[in-house]
Formats: structure tokens, C-alpha cells, sequence
């Protein structure tokens, strides 16, 4: 083997070390997070208040919402209100149902030019909305945080229907890709490395942003995440307003 082979051999050893590092501190943090936000869940109207854009948080399958509660923080503390949808629960619905909470939640808090911040799944639900001619229209943009745009093949093989419905075959993923009408409205954040989406979260049409990070839930935690996730909200926020009919 020549120098630069064992070179390039070693670096794919480290890097799967780092991954499997990496899926093994994403897991325990999901648990710990997931835990917390059941034991110990906050009101889902603490964050409420602020006089920016407001954001309404749309979490991932089998999460509820205050597993976001540090992205949530963030943003509650650049100024913007934070409002749940407490009755998505686990978040294992269907994509439709899961998007009807989500516009009735919006006509109930009597929302406009909101931002939804979403994570996995959460992103693909933002969609539908997106696309709903009704709740769309008060929605300035979609953050969208690791989502499976494209679905995920590992969902394929889960045993449990609510992650099977997230494969790349699903009809519904697959009528949803094809969408691509709403593209323009969406932020895709996501990690360098997620072992749940392994094609990535890169969405074209949107503003994609890559980041250093590792994992699939733990950089909902991470002050990197909350920093572009915050620009995101922003720059979606801004170019709503500047819209003539806005």
C-alpha cells in the first residue's frame, strides 16, 4: 500500500470511528432529552411571548415538542414567540393528519406570517402545510432541521409502521418529493453525518446549510444549530415582510 493509500485508509477509519461515536452520544441523547420532556413536561405556551416573528415548533417521529425545548429557547430569547402543537403527542400520525393539527393550531392562535421550525419528519409535515392553500398562506417559511426530504432507507426495514411510513418508497414521500412548488420557502439545516437519513436532507430549490455537526438529535442541542436555525427564521421572516402584498 503507498503512503497516500494508508493515508486515505486511516482517514476512513477515524471517520467511522467518529460516526459511531457520534450515533452512540445521539441515541443517549434522545433517551435523556425524550425522558426529561415526558416527566417533566413544560407548559406548551411558556415561550409564548415576544414581539418578533412567531415560530411554531413541529417535532420529528416519537418526539413531542419540548425535545426541541433548547431550540426553542433560542429563539424565544432573539424575541420570538414559541407556540407548540400539543395535539400532534408523539408525532405518529399520518404526514395529512399531522398537518391538519398543525393548520388548526395556526386558525386557533390566530397566527400570521409565521415561521415553522421543524425537525425530521416534522419538515415533511411543514411541507404539506406549506402547500395547503389555506394554513400556507400564514406561513412566512419552513426551517426544516435532518429531514428526510427524499425519505429514509433505513425506515424500510423499522419495525414500527410510524418510521416504515418515512421510506423512499412510500407513496406519500414520494407524491410529497415531487412537490417541489414550495421549495423556495424552505430552509434545510442539517448534520455533516445523520445515521437515520443517510442520503442527506439537501432539498433543491431550498436554502440548504450544512453543518460541522454530527447526528441526527443531538444537534437539536447544539448552539451551532440554534445560530443558523435563528438566521434562517430571520431571513424568512424578512423576506416575507418586504413582499408588496405581505
Amino acid at each position: 500500500m503507498t503512503a497516500s493509500g494508508g493515508a486515505r485508509a486511516g482517514g476512513a477509519v477515524r471517520r467511522l470511528v467518529r460516526q459511531g461515536v457520534a450515533w452512540g452520544r445521539d441515541y443517549a441523547w434522545i433517551v435523556g432529552a425524550q425522558a426529561a420532556a415526558t416527566l417533566r413536561p413544560p407548559a406548551p405556551d411558556g415561550l409564548a411571548s415576544g414581539d418578533r416573528a412567531p415560530v411554531v415548533l413541529v417535532p420529528g417521529v416519537y418526539e413531542t415538542w419540548p425535545v426541541m425545548g433548547g431550540l426553542a429557547r433560542a429563539l424565544h430569547a432573539a424575541g420570538h414567540p414559541v407556540h407548540a402543537v400539543p395535539a400532534l403527542g408523539f408525532n405518529v400520525g399520518a404526514l395529512e393528519d399531522s398537518a391538519g393539527h398543525v393548520a388548526d393550531r395556526l386558525g386557533v392562535l390566530d397566527l400570521d406570517r409565521v415561521v415553522l421550525v421543524a425537525h425530521s419528519k416534522g419538515g415533511l409535515i411543514g411541507k404539506l402545510v406549506l402547500a395547503d392553500p389555506d394554513a400556507g398562506a400564514r406561513v412566512a417559511g419552513l426551517v426544516a432541521v435532518n429531514t428526510p426530504f427524499a425519505g429514509s432507507t433505513y425506515a424500510r426495514w423499522f419495525p414500527a409502521r410510524p418510521v416504515r411510513a418515512l421510506s423512499p418508497v412510500d407513496p406519500h414521500v414520494l407524491a410529497l418529493a415531487r412537490d417541489v412548488a414550495t421549495h423556495a420557502r424552505i430552509w434545510s439545516v442539517y448534520a455533516r453525518f445523520d445515521p437515520h437519513v443517510p442520503g442527506g436532507s439537501e432539498l433543491p430549490g431550498a436554502v440548504n446549510v450544512r453543518l460541522p455537526l454530527d447526528g441526527h438529535f443531538r444537534p437539536l442541542d447544539d448552539p451551532r444549530m440554534h445560530a443558523a436555525v435563528l438566521d434562517a427564521v430571520t431571513h424568512l421572516a424578512r423576506d416575507t415582510s418586504e413582499r408588496p402584498d405581505a
